[in-house]
């Protein structure tokens, strides 16, 4: 989208050097990477970057208000609510898919979000990548806030840590070998020096959390949790000393009850310029007249599950738990990204802290997604190039 970058990235690329850059991936961190990484980082222009600023200030005003707990007590189910809950959430994600407004300028549009975990080692990481195998200038930055690697790095590694020895802070994943994303929580160990343990691996006693480390029982003290509900209920045969719900001795790093929270739950209590409409299924007396325009989402489902672009009024009618439902105004994703063979769409991913005390949360970084398909996603893009994860590079 910088054109000066585009045209010297483009002019450098080739298959080879995408496989050599793989092959570099493969070479530092074998056997770690279990997800389709993109071809090319998307460069984005300061007017564009300065619009998903914009938009994500004005998500977080509306997370800041007094009541914004008593609005999302609801999200929260029963028999998923974890004790001890932070007054405010430690990490925010925003999704915005890359449209054009009716003037024909590029700008941002709310898709989903989270408060919840991202990807926040391997972005970091990634765009040292690119650099390392194609000519990217020093004028775009993968890092906001006027941070550069080594300050992203310690700053992370103080707000994981929280001034705990890192063999008392754990990244808790269910499985986490298996995971898709667990080049993420191998580079979270070689970058702050938190392992990931599994769920299962874990002994409580009383109210006290272990782990086993050499041979050696290890006190938990804080919780980098990555583990998803959704998830673990798939998973009813395991016999576990620790259930999330218990109440224990331990602070969680990005509590689990703001995963529900700052979700498709939250998507109908924003309105602006960037936020397309979204309605709670369940409160509408009448249907869209326009329904062909909206898409239905799930309230409580994760990576895209249950999502269904094209639904009608007896789609509708026949759900027996409309409660558990939004409908979100579609949006137009605009094919930006120049690649050797045609533009490709994109969708940008910004990721924040919010340290305990600190009175407001920190834009650090972003993540990038490119796709060729009617969504973002995998099932979408099968089989085709430049699509795929990859990091967003910012005017400076």
């Amino acid at each position: 989208m910088i054109p000066e970058h585009r045209q010297r990235f483009n002019a450098a690329f080739s298959p080879a050097t995408y496989q050599e850059m793989l092959a570099d991936i493969e070479r530092q961190l074998p056997g770690q990477l279990d997800f389709r990484v993109a071809e090319t980082p998307v460069f984005i222009p300061a007017v564009l970057r300065d619009k998903l600023i914009a938009a994500g200030e004005s998500i977080i005003k509306v997370i800041e208000q007094p009541n914004f707990k008593e609005l999302t007590e609801a999200s929260i189910p029963a028999h998923q609510r974890v004790p001890h809950e932070d007054e405010r959430p430690e990490f925010l994600t925003f999704d915005f898919a890359v449209c054009r407004d009716a003037a024909g300028e590029l700008e941002p549009q709310l898709i989903e979000m989270q408060g919840f975990p991202s990807l926040y080692a391997f972005q970091s990481w990634l765009p040292t990548v690119f650099k390392q195998h194609y000519p990217i200038a020093d004028t775009v930055t993968p890092f906001l806030d006027s941070i550069d690697y080594e300050g992203y790095q310690e700053l992370m590694r103080q707000f994981i840590l929280g001034g705990e020895p890192a063999e008392q802070v754990i990244l808790l994943e269910l499985f986490p070998e298996k995971q898709k994303t667990r080049i993420d929580f191998f580079l979270s160990k070689k970058l702050w020096g938190v392992d990931a343990i599994c769920l299962t691996k874990i002994q409580r006693k009383a109210r006290e959390l272990f782990y086993e480390k050499n041979g050696e029982l290890i006190k938990i003290k804080r919780i980098y949790n990555r583990v998803i509900f959704d998830e673990l209920a798939r998973h009813p045969e395991l016999n576990l000393s620790f259930n999330l719900t218990e109440d224990v001795d331990v602070k969680w790093v990005g509590h689990p009850n703001w995963f529900f929270r700052i979700s498709k739950y939250t998507l109908p209590l924003l309105q602006g310029p960037f936020v397309p409409p979204s309605y709670y299924l369940h409160e509408l007396s009448e249907y869209p007249e326009d329904l062909h325009n909206y898409v239905l989402k799930p309230l409580f489902s994760f990576a895209g599950a249950g999502v269904r672009l094209h639904v009608t009024a007896a789609d509708l009618d026949a759900l027996p738990d409309k409660q558990n439902y939004l409908l979100q105004r579609k949006v137009s994703y605009e094919p930006v990204v120049q690649s050797t063979n045609g533009l490709v769409k994109c969708e940008i991913r910004l990721l924040y802290i919010w340290p305990t005390g600190e009175p407001r949360p920190q834009l650090l970084t972003g993540l990038g997604r490119l796709s060729r398909g009617e969504m973002i996603g995998v099932d979408f893009n099968k089989d085709k190039d430049w699509v795929g994860g990859t990091t967003p590079l910012f005017e400076k």
